[in-house]
């Protein structure tokens, strides 16, 4: 490492609390360098995960770890560090379970199924993504959760729950409800991209940057002239996240057309 591990924390944290989980990660790194054996963290948010990959940058660590959600498009993950005799992650890191749920009062929501989980005593960052169909809920947990999950999880709320140990190939992915904005900006600044998506004035969308509650690509940017990519992701708290999906040539006025998803 480049740096002592306290300024590396320190540098990449982007609120005091954050130290701990980073210190954590970089555990993580020193047990597997150590006993030769992978060593996965907890799950992470995309925000988490964004932390993470700046503070290993920094302390020099490019390659000997990758991250697993379960899916592709997982939105929580751990990372998972591999000594050099490894190339994939162990299988047994991650369980998958489906929480299946009939009847004509059988409705449940993602806020539903994490209640019921946090009401069994699980910590979030033992559990990744909860996907919520018509008439199942799919999880993705620490494997340590399977048999508890299979003995305990019956019910959320009122609802009975019929509870079994799937593959991760049968996780069933519902499509996410996007809107399609199709606009118009003077440039690619931050402040000009989410006002767009959030359908703010450009001059809110600034005072909402300084305010700490814009992120872009998961980590928090104070900068409202920082210049957004295309298939960069914007989240502003409150108001949910997009995504710009296409970057357009200029119009006659000199305005740079832009496509955006934005997650309903």
């Amino acid at each position: 490492m480049t740096m002592d591990k306290t300024t590396l924390i320190a540098r990449a944290a982007q609120e005091p609390e954050d130290r701990l989980l980073l210190a954590r990660v970089l555990d993580k790194y020193e047990q597997c360098q150590r006993k030769n054996i992978p060593a996965a963290t907890s799950f992470l948010s995309p925000r988490e995960q964004a932390m993470a990959q700046s503070l290993l940058a920094a302390a020099g660590v490019r390659d000997g770890f990758l991250s697993d959600g379960g899916y592709q498009e997982a939105e929580r993950k751990i990372l998972v560090f591999l000594p050099d005799w490894a190339d994939a992650p162990p299988e047994e890191e991650l369980a998958f379970l489906r929480a299946s749920f009939r009847g004509p009062d059988s409705s449940l929501t993602h806020r539903d199924i994490l209640g019921s989980l946090m009401g069994l005593g699980v910590e979030r960052d033992r559990l990744g993504d909860i996907l919520v169909s018509a008439h199942s809920a799919d999880i993705v947990a620490a494997a340590s959760l399977r048999d508890f999950f299979l003995r305990e999880w019956g019910e959320a709320g009122r609802v009975r729950l019929t509870v079994t140990e799937i593959g991760r190939e049968d996780l069933e992915v519902p499509q996410a409800q996007v809107k399609t904005v199709r606009d118009t900006v003077s440039s690619l600044r931050l402040d000009a991209v989410a006002a767009s998506a959030f359908g703010l004035s450009r001059g809110r969308a600034a005072e909402l940057i300084a305010a700490g509650r814009v992120s872009l690509d998961h980590a928090a940017c104070l900068k409202p002239d920082k210049q957004v990519g295309q298939g960069a992701v914007l989240t502003a708290r409150g108001l949910g996240k997009a995504k710009l999906i296409e970057v357009g040539g200029l119009t006659k006025k000199g305005r740079v057309g832009i496509v955006i998803e934005r997650y309903l």
